[in-house]
């Protein structure tokens, strides 16, 4: 189980449809809560398991930890590169992608 890999939701695009509690077998999510995602335990979680994210339709789970996360709209989501992060760039890894949410670059 993993201290620095946990699921993070955005709440403003998740639609609570529960695919992520319902699939997921470590206890992470609070299943009072659901259809809601809550996590409740996040050291319950497997370093690199994408499970519940994977599942989710609205792509509304970013991981803590995920070295992708640290995209510039701050939505938890990749610019797309796929060779790392804007953030280890300073700001700027020179893709020119915006980010997988649909926000441009500015976070708009």
């Amino acid at each position: 189980m993993s201290k620095t890999w946990y699921p993070v939701i955005n709440n403003e695009i998740c639609t609570e449809c529960g695919l992520c509690i319902g699939n997921c077998m470590h206890g992470v999510y609070d299943e009072q809560k659901a259809p809601r995602p809550v996590v409740v335990f996040p050291d319950g979680c497997v370093e690199g398991c994408t499970g519940c994210g994977d599942l989710c339709p609205s792509h509304a789970i970013g991981y803590f930890g995920d070295r992708q996360e640290a995209a510039l709209c701050g939505c938890g989501g990749c610019c797309g590169d796929g060779g790392g992060c804007c953030g280890d760039s300073g700001g700027d890894c020179g893709c020119g992608n915006d980010c997988d949410c649909g926000k441009d670059r500015q976070g708009r």
